[in-house]
């Protein structure tokens, strides 16, 4: 028994060792990605995530610092609604170059966003089509720009819904 608790104790020391190198070489990783995409979608500035407690990562609280063009380094809990929301999309796509995925549901993820920043998310996210589909649940009129296929549910009579599905490169827009 003694021996076999030994082990045991010895083969869990080991794992934590692994992930522990593992949790830090992606933790990295991702620091760098995220730096990226804040900048590609602030167009400018500078972000990373930082652990407070570098001795301990596993269980260390994850700060983030943000310093969006034209101001002062901060935390994150000091940014604005539509500076939180483009934050953490740049964090978010910073996880997803990490690790894939094939297909993305995001629903209002850039609501909260002013008009000159969703063009830019819609472009940020068009430019990443690619690997993965994304559907976006929206309101915007800039992300609906820079889709490929929109559908819609519309009411014409009340209790009666139609769905609508319109293929951009189809429709002629105007301005």
């Amino acid at each position: 028994m003694e021996k076999a608790k030994a082990d045991l104790e010895k083969l869990i020391g080991e794992m934590m060792s692994v992930m522990r190198e593992q949790f830090a070489k992606k933790f990295q990783i991702i620091n760098e990605l995220f730096g990226k995409s804040f900048v590609e979608l602030f167009g400018g500035g500078k972000a990373e995530v930082k652990l407070l407690d570098p001795l301990d990562t596993l269980e260390s609280p994850i700060e983030i610092e943000v310093q969006p063009p034209g101001k002062k380094l901060q935390s994150i809990t000091l940014l604005s609604g539509g500076e939180h929301a483009l934050t953490a999309i740049a964090l978010l796509f910073a996880l997803l170059q990490v690790s894939p995925a094939p297909f993305l549901v995001l629903d209002e993820i850039e609501a909260a966003l002013d008009d000159e920043n969703v063009y830019r998310f819609a472009d940020y996210i068009r430019n990443r089509g690619d690997n993965t589909q994304f559907v976006v649940i929206t309101h915007r009129r800039g992300t609906m720009e820079a889709a490929d296929i929109l559908y819609g549910v519309t009411m014409q009579e009340r209790g009666v819904s139609s769905l609508l599905s319109m293929k951009l490169e189809d429709v002629a827009i105007e301005e």
